[in-house]
């Protein structure tokens, strides 16, 4: 069979539209669910972003996505994390002691921002009426206590005791022993009594919140760990005095700490979409 030059351009024609019309049928379905991807991703939001925290967290499940609250102004923050499954308060500065009612210790800080603290209590707050994961690291461990009407030890070679060191200048050397209490949550996640922990902070739990329990001590008493008292209807809730975002993910009390509080997180999505 024999075709003339015209009828093999008009196939070629007709061929080519039937390829190109399949080709965009392609790139469509292609840019939906690559949207539809990132519209599932697990959305985390910190309350102050760094490297070790992003990698602490990606390291427990890469598959996530990191909104960083710090660089926004506290309307906005608060309209990101409408669309957040989890808030992480990260560390920092000390937390501004008029807010525990001791304004007269301001000078023996060392160092302090009105604006983070600002930030962070409206966002915990918004966290706390949404029933949201919320997860604190040294300061945000400190910022839970003082929202949920607890106070802070100011200074705690000072105030407190000088037996163990919590705070060194070479910060990414500086350890010491954590002890699990046995009836809390911590310990039934962990399955550990104590670990060695990453620390450096100055200043530290005082008087707890009513509605928080100690899950983990220091050596020399100091409050390390906290969470719910009663956590029947509660969302959930952690924090540590330690830094598990410098440490191994294979030490217990930091793998299984941001694997656990993506699982959260994760459940908190799924509830929100059913």
């Amino acid at each position: 069979m024999f075709y003339t030059f015209d009828e093999i351009l008009h196939a070629m024609h007709r061929n080519f539209r039937h390829l190109k019309l399949f080709l965009s049928f392609m790139l469509m379905l292609l840019l939906v669910c690559s949207c539809s991807m990132k519209e599932h991703k697990v959305k985390i939001a910190l309350s102050k972003a760094s490297a070790n925290y992003i990698q602490w967290l990606t390291k427990a499940n890469p598959d996530i996505e990191i909104i960083n609250l710090y660089s926004l102004n506290k309307n906005v923050a608060l309209d990101f994390l409408n669309n957040c499954d989890g808030l992480l308060l990260t560390g920092g500065e000390d937390v501004y002691p008029g807010w525990y009612g001791k304004e007269a210790d301001t000078s023996r800080c060392t160092g302090f921002n009105l604006r983070r603290d600002s930030l962070e209590m409206a966002v915990l707050s918004r966290a706390m009426e949404m029933k949201m994961p919320v997860f604190g690291v040294c300061r945000g461990h400190q910022l839970l206590n003082v929202y949920l009407g607890g106070k802070l030890v100011i200074d705690i070679p000072a105030d407190y005791n000088k037996s163990l060191t919590h705070m060194c200048q070479d910060y990414l050397h500086c350890f010491h022993q954590v002890y699990v209490l046995r009836n809390s949550a911590l310990y039934q996640l962990t399955g550990i009594d104590s670990a060695s922990v990453t620390t450096n902070h100055h200043q530290a739990v005082d008087i707890l919140s009513p509605l928080l329990t100690v899950s983990a001590r220091s050596a020399d008493g100091l409050i390390e760990g906290v969470e719910w008292l009663n956590p029947v209807s509660k969302n959930f809730l952690i924090g540590v005095q330690w830094h598990p975002e410098r440490m191994e993910k294979s030490n217990p009390l930091s793998g299984r700490l941001a694997e656990k509080f993506i699982n959260e997180c994760t459940a908190y999505k799924n509830t929100k979409n059913n």
